[in-house]
């Protein structure tokens, strides 16, 4: 306990995030019944059985976040430890993530039970090779991390010792002669940030304890608590590189002064100055209205994290929400950068040292509602998918909009990220918990660790091996010219979003009013569930060998680029044609219509002429969206557009709840049972002369819509008043439709 002489304050492990305040201040604590004491147990009890010995249930763990939800203009490092919760979880005698032949004797991590060894991530995505970076052209990884940790190297060396790779002392690459560099923000190998050392470390403790008054206290705490997850997250990335990239490639380390979004920037500037050829970033938070120039670095391999918290974060969202704590919902950045390499996070099984399966990781919802993390995604809410991205051929189920108002998605491609098949990691620095009622240090030494941070490193590293970009302006476009080769693995089970793709128990979440709607983008939607081909919780799929990483053969490009070209202008001439062949058959109906009137010679109209008529009713009600629909009859013979689940986007739900809405665009989706125009039209509810009426806005717009699933954004040009709002689609040759929403 920490005491201040006003405040008593209880340290205990929440079942989530694992957070308690000091203050405001939240703090990583984890009790002693859950600490990592990383001591090879006596093994009296092991049996030598020679059956398979498979994993403990998950239950037998559950998961702290080594960073905290990052405060705006922050970022939150986005590595997790699987944390023992029963005894034989803590003995270590079942390997995690594969199932072996036979029991653990040693009970080393070499022997797998404290997560998967490099031999184990190479087996999973180098089925038919094992590869080094190109002698004649070492690569540089930067693993670019805030904070410093004091024990890197060691801890680096112990990893490389325990798994039988090559030291750093027996390394040659570079002018300076090493395998590992750590340099601070500005490029300065002296000067480290916070902790300079140990003993600046225990000197900020000891003012987290004792400081002469609160602001004191908690600003100390803060640094300590920060610094400490960081220096687990350092270790993850550090260690992951060499796992993979194990000859031929130098480990630069550039430590930010701070998790803020300027000093990390700041140090991925210097990454780049100082020659990196990859550089990983394991960490994220809220996007920004314009993208950095940092991570703009045309023809350098540029990785970002996708998200540790599913679908637009929504396992941190809800939980916020709960707390009454402000939390981004949305897609990480600079993940959501259209110049990086975006990765998302799977959950991977190996058995007898073999890939046996690979599905989206999502380890929530938890039947007994703990958040064991989940792979992000989502589609950004300011920057525009790339051309290569945009042109997957199930580009209009994803999610992110069409055509020349699609939406940057995330992710590009993915590795293993779920903590319960995590990989093995070594950390010396001391963590800040309590221990029998007193605030103690203790290393956590080896732990399993996951989250999307194991996999941007993992990635960084494999377009290491590849021999870096290649010179491709930005690399994300050499993993898309794969897609669906025998190169990549195609994840095609699961989701991201709160239903886990599984709708028959989520009934509702299509239904605009359901509570599930604004973390689940509906089923079929591809930008948080799992389907042949590109989806946004995997982006292309995970690697199976280097070959996605290398650029296709010019022909190949070539042909690819003829083929896209072609099907473009045939959908546009499939349209043009039938609005022509629905031009002349209106002017023959109006011509037979005259000479019918002309023949009469009365004049006269009956009651059954074959006018055409539109209507439309509404339905809503205060901070709800509802839709509704017209009838309307068409001419004989004339084809009818159907137009079907109209509703507001997720992102623009979720700005129509927040306390005090700005909404000057507003996001939609559809579904067309052809290609034809839609106009789309804004209506305000006014109240005249005791009555209500409606007023069109100014605005309104008519634009090409595909067959099959669409989104679009209508912007004004202020931002709308509080009050209720009609959007109301109208396809030619179809029923209008409208959706009532309310503002403020």
């Amino acid at each position: 306990m920490i005491d201040d002489g006003r405040r008593r304050l209880e340290m205990s492990v929440t079942p989530t995030h694992h957070w308690k305040k000091i203050g405001t201040l939240r703090i990583v604590l984890a009790s002693a019944s859950i600490l990592l004491i990383l001591i090879a147990l006596p093994c009296a009890a092991v049996q030598a059985a020679e059956s398979a010995i498979a994993p403990l249930p998950a239950s037998d763990y559950t998961v702290r976040h080594a960073c905290a939800p990052p405060a705006p203009g922050h970022a939150g490092c986005l590595a997790l430890a699987l944390v023992p919760e029963t005894a034989a979880a803590r003995a270590h005698t079942h390997p995690l993530g594969m199932t072996r032949s036979a029991p653990l004797k040693t009970l080393t991590p070499a022997e797998g039970g404290y997560g998967l060894r490099p031999t184990d991530l190479r087996a999973a995505y180098f089925s038919r090779e094992q590869p080094e970076a190109p002698p004649s052209e070492p690569q540089t990884i930067a693993l670019v991390d805030a904070y410093n940790d004091p024990n890197a190297e060691a801890d680096l060396n112990t990893y490389a010792h325990e798994f039988g790779l090559a030291e750093l002392a027996q390394c040659a690459i570079g002018e300076k002669g090493t395998c590992f560099e750590k340099v601070n923000q500005e490029g300065e190998t002296t000067n480290p940030p916070f902790p300079t050392s140990e003993a600046a470390r225990q000197a900020e403790l000891a003012v987290c304890e004792k400081g002469a008054s609160e602001e004191e206290r908690e600003a100390a705490c803060k640094q300590v608590v920060e610094a400490e997850g960081w220096a687990l997250e350092t270790s993850t990335d550090i260690e992951m590189a060499r796992a993979v990239c194990q000859n031929n490639c130098k480990i630069l380390l550039v430590e930010a002064d701070s998790s803020s979004d300027a000093d990390l920037e700041e140090a991925e500037r210097t990454a780049v100055a100082l020659g990196a050829t990859e550089i990983s970033n394991s960490w994220g938070g809220g996007e920004p209205l314009s993208d950095s120039a940092a991570f703009n670095h045309p023809g350098l391999v540029i990785t970002a994290s996708g998200g540790d918290d599913g679908y637009l974060n929504w396992t941190s969202a809800e939980e916020a929400e709960a707390n009454k704590e402000e939390y981004h919902a949305g897609a990480d950045y600079p993940a959501s950068s259209p110049h990086v390499v975006a990765v998302g996070g799977t959950k991977l099984i190996l058995s007898g040292g073999v890939r046996q399966s690979e599905t989206v990781w999502n380890e929530d919802p938890n039947p007994e509602g703990e958040n064991y993390g989940a792979g992000g995604s989502g589609c950004s809410t300011h920057f525009a998918a790339p051309e290569w991205q945009s042109k997957v051929s199930d580009w209009t189920s994803v999610g992110c909009g069409a055509g020349g108002e699609s939406k940057r998605a995330v992710a590009d491609v993915s590795a293993d990220a779920d903590p319960y098949t995590g990989v093995a990691v070594y950390d010396s620095v001391p963590y800040f918990h309590e221990e029998a009622g007193k605030v103690v240090n203790t290393p956590f030494g080896w732990v399993p660790i996951g989250g999307t941070s194991v996999a941007s490193p993992i990635i960084a590293s494999m377009f290491a091996l590849a021999g870096g970009a290649h010179s491709v302006e930005y690399p994300a476009k050499t993993l898309y010219s794969h897609l669906g080769s025998a190169s990549l693995h195609d994840i095609t089970a699961g989701g991201n979003g709160k239903c886990d793709d599984n709708y028959a128990s989520c009934s509702g979440s299509m239904n605009p009013l359901s509570p599930l709607f604004p973390f689940d983008c509906g089923q079929g939607v591809l930008i948080c569930n799992s389907a042949p081909g590109y989806d946004g919780p995997t982006g292309v799929g995970t690697p199976d060998g280097i070959a996605a990483f290398q650029p296709s053969s010019e022909e190949a490009k070539q042909q690819t680029e003829e083929k896209r070209r072609a099907e473009e202008k045939l959908a546009e001439a499939k349209l043009r044609e039938e609005e022509r062949r629905t031009e002349e058959r209106q002017r023959k109906e109006k011509e037979a219509e005259e000479q019918k009137k002309q023949g009469s010679g009365s004049g006269s109209s009956g009651s059954g002429g074959s006018g055409s008529t539109t209507g439309s009713s509404t339905n809503g009600s205060s901070s709800t969206t509802t839709a509704s629909s017209s009838t309307a009859s068409t001419v004989a013979g004339q084809p009818t557009i159907k137009l079907t689940a109209f509703a507001l986007t997720p992102s623009a739900l979720l700005a129509l709840n927040r306390a005090r809405p700005k909404v000057s665009e507003v996001g939609f989706a559809f579904t067309l049972s052809a290609a034809a125009r839609v106009r789309v039209a804004l209506a305000k509810l006014l109240e005249a002369r005791g009555g209500t009426r409606w007023q069109v806005l100014p605005d309104a717009l008519t634009f090409a819509a595909v067959k099959g699933r669409n989104h679009r954004h209508l912007t004004n040009r202020d931002v709308l008043a509080p009050g209720r709002y009609r959007l109301t689609l109208t396809p030619v040759h179809g029923a209008a439709r409208s959706l009532v929403f309310q503002i403020g």
